[in-house]
């Protein structure tokens, strides 16, 4: 038989004695693997048959995941940018299992190293199991994750049933990514029993009294198993097809026929709600991106990777939301526009025994406009004169496709056109010079790209782009001529990626203007999505999409953008290095390389005052505020960044809470007070309203534009002379 050869004889034998005492086999195809090694953590082999059950069809894989699977290894291996060899690949088995525990695991919480010792038996056999559609070992290896979820939790509420010291001096190890697996059941109750102990002390900080904190924990801990229960064979598939994928590039993705019909759902939470798209991260839904313009970003007090712990309706009770599906709390988050929902918020730097804060937004329908460029002036004084200057912020890279490719619609809306009639509203007004601000930039329309960078030279090329087969595409902007000709400088972020990086690389490739700011993210891929269900025409299928990288963007330098990013001519202080946070603290990113260069004229404008420039830079923030703040930000954000503990001892914690409230109130009454404005005795007193138009970052990126376009005169003068 082929499950012989594939498992051994003593799995298929274990097979038939399952199904001759009428157990589910699903509860029993794991423990027939190894018994005797499941159960060195202590009984947990008979935990495998106490948890919750389920169908046995929901925990193995259907005929459609195989055909999905089969289709998913053939489109890697003739689409993908990288065309990897998927077929006996030891290597790349290797890491799908490391992946996929990762996926499942990656907090070593669950797992025991038995477990992980018996799961080397598919180590050689994923590559295969993939191209072949045998998709069991994954299955069984998601069983155990399963039982042992249903056994913490289990654990967990046990645990409920008296009161913690909160007053024992102890540390709970939150990070356990590089700890090694857990060896005994009584290891892994101590651990857990702290995990509780912070949870519920955490609560305890929000206020709460141990009555209330235990009746929250125990609904949450039960519903972080009635989640558990609620996964299907398709969660499953897509787990191990991600696993797969994020092995190959960090940009691959598998979606099921579930999240490919629920896409339209998360767009128009983004769209028509707070305008946040969510992710579960463990038991906590974390705010993955924030839509610009939308309330959750218009608020300022949400931030990307905060992770949201309850939900409200206007001012009604808040609903601890700690263990649910993402579609539930998707669901209570929705509404009408108009409406308010209230949130509470563990902060993404806070650790999970943290501070909560509680926001309250209105839904909105987020328009198009509220999308688009938008443009002010700010004015900076330099040796007794004043300077006026342009700034367009460009939160993407937009344009109605429909309007201009399908309608033919002359005046469609787009990026590049709205920033041309900013642009000659500014020479209108004779300000000094022009501020594009692509912070947070995540990209966009490659066109718009393009064409926005043609508003600044005259023609030439702006991107190559080159395919899997090294065939290479060079995008030109082809219009002659110029919209604005005058002092340019682009204002930059980690958080400025693919378009974005396009457009800041071509301007600093033709010396055309300043680019300012932080390192950008440094995506330099392009993606595809492909639909299984159209694969040899299976229309009535269900299979899911795919989501792949089919090619890389190369500056015109013949650099790519890919993990550098771009490096500003003027750099601003970070915390956050792009090893951290940007595409090179991805697995498997692909690499920064060079191609041929470009056939382009550039115009070299800034190149010869560079150096000035930041020597100028790095005199004048010396003595602003401002950046002495953000250096204090950045020494204890890098203090704080290693910790991989907390106190489990409430005066402790509620210690370090007040006293970094008391920093933050001494921060704002300081600031304040740089503005000639009153104290004020509390953080609750304090409206963040009163700093929402200080932007110190932009007005030194002003400052610097005054010192280019002085230096600049100074030497045409000297030319002159």
């Amino acid at each position: 038989m082929k499950l012989n050869r594939i498992f051994g004889n003593s799995w298929v034998k274990s097979i038939f004695t399952a199904i001759a005492v009428g157990l589910p086999l699903s509860l029993l195809s794991q423990q027939a693997i190894d018994n005797d090694s499941l159960a060195k953590p202590g009984n947990q082999d008979k935990a495998l048959i106490d948890g919750p059950v389920q169908d046995v069809s929901e925990v193995l894989p259907k005929p459609s995941h195989g055909r999905a699977s089969r289709y998913i290894a053939r489109i890697f291996s003739e689409l993908h940018y990288l065309k990897p060899n998927i077929r006996r690949n030891d290597q790349l088995s290797e890491q799908i299992l490391d992946k996929y525990i990762e996926i499942l695991d990656g907090n070593r919480s669950y797992f025991y190293q038995s477990d992980i010792k018996d799961f080397q038996r598919f180590r050689k056999m994923l590559d295969d199991n993939i191209i072949s559609g045998q998709l069991k070992p994954a299955y069984d290896i998601y069983q155990v994750f399963q039982n042992r979820w249903n056994e913490r939790y289990d654990y967990a509420i046990g645990l409920l049933e008296k009161p913690f010291d909160f007053e024992k001096e102890e540390q709970y190890s939150f990070d356990r990514e590089e700890s090694p697996w857990v060896g005994s059941a009584s290891e892994m109750n101590e651990l857990w029993r702290k995990r509780v102990k912070a949870d519920a002390l955490s609560l305890l900080l929000a206020e709460k009294d141990w009555d209330e904190a235990k009746e929250l924990l125990t609904k949450r801990y039960n519903m972080a198993k009635r989640r558990m229960t609620q996964n299907k064979s398709e969660d499953i598939f897509e787990y191990f097809m991600n696993a797969f994928a994020l092995t190959i590039e960090p940009h691959a993705t598998y979606f099921s026929p579930r999240e490919a019909e629920n896409f339209d759902i998360e767009m128009k939470l983004s769209l028509e709600g707070i305008g946040a798209i969510l992710q579960v991260e463990d038991v906590y839904t974390k705010i993955n991106k924030l839509v610009t313009g939308a309330p959750a970003d218009k608020s300022g007090e949400l931030k990307e990777g905060d992770r949201i712990v309850g939900v409200g309706q206007g001012d009604n009770k808040i609903e601890d939301v700690v263990g649910w599906r993402l579609d539930e709390v998707v669901d209570l988050i929705r509404g009408e526009a108009g409406s308010t929902v209230t949130l509470q918020v563990l902060p993404k730097n806070e650790v999970v025994a943290g501070e909560t804060k509680v926001v309250k937004l209105v839904r909105e329908q987020v328009k198009l406009e509220e999308l688009s460029a938008k443009s002010k002036t700010i004015e900076v004084d330099m040796n007794n004169k004043g300077y006026k200057f342009g700034v367009i912020d460009i939160p993407k890279f937009y344009v109605d496709w429909d309007a201009k490719y399908n309608q033919g619609v002359a005046d469609y809306k787009s990026t590049s056109r709205d920033v041309a009639k900013f642009l000659e509203e500014f020479k209108a007004k004779g300000v000094d010079g022009i501020v594009i601000d692509l912070r947070s930039n995540g990209g966009g329309a490659l066109d718009e790209a393009i064409e926005l960078t043609g508003l600044f030279i005259d023609h030439g090329p702006v991107v190559q782009q080159r395919d899997s087969r090294n065939r290479i595409q060079v995008y030109d902007d082809r219009e002659s001529g110029v919209v604005y000709d005058g002092p340019l400088a682009v204002l930059v972020d980690g958080g400025s990626a693919s378009a974005s990086e396009i457009f800041a690389g071509a301007i600093q490739d033709y010396g055309r203007g300043l680019i300012i700011g932080e390192q950008t993210f440094g995506k330099g891929t392009v993606q595809t999505l492909r639909d299984l269900n159209h694969f040899r025409g299976l229309l009535d299928s269900k299979l899911g999409q795919l989501k792949l990288t089919t090619s890389k963007f190369y500056r015109v330098s013949g650099e790519t953008t890919q993990h550098r990013g771009v490096i500003p001519d003027i750099q601003f202080p970070t915390a956050f290095s792009r090893e951290e946070y940007g595409e090179s603290s991805y697995d498997n990113a692909l690499a920064w390389d060079t191609i041929k260069k470009a056939n382009f004229s550039p115009e070299q404008r800034v190149e010869a005052y560079v150096d000035f420039l930041q020597q100028k830079h790095l005199q004048r923030r010396e003595n602003q505020k401002e950046f002495e703040y953000l250096f204090q930000d950045i020494e204890e954000y890098n203090e704080r960044k290693n910790e991989k503990s907390v106190s489990l001892n409430l005066k402790t914690r509620q210690a370090e809470i007040d006293k970094r409230k008391q920093k933050r109130l001494a921060r704002i009454n300081q600031r304040l007070k740089d503005k000639g404005l009153e104290p004020v005795k509390t953080l609750k007193d304090f409206d963040e309203k009163v700093f929402e138009d200080d932007d110190f970052k932009l007005q030194e990126t002003g400052n610097i534009l005054v010192d280019y376009i002085l230096l600049k005169d100074s030497k045409k003068v000297a030319e002159k002379k």
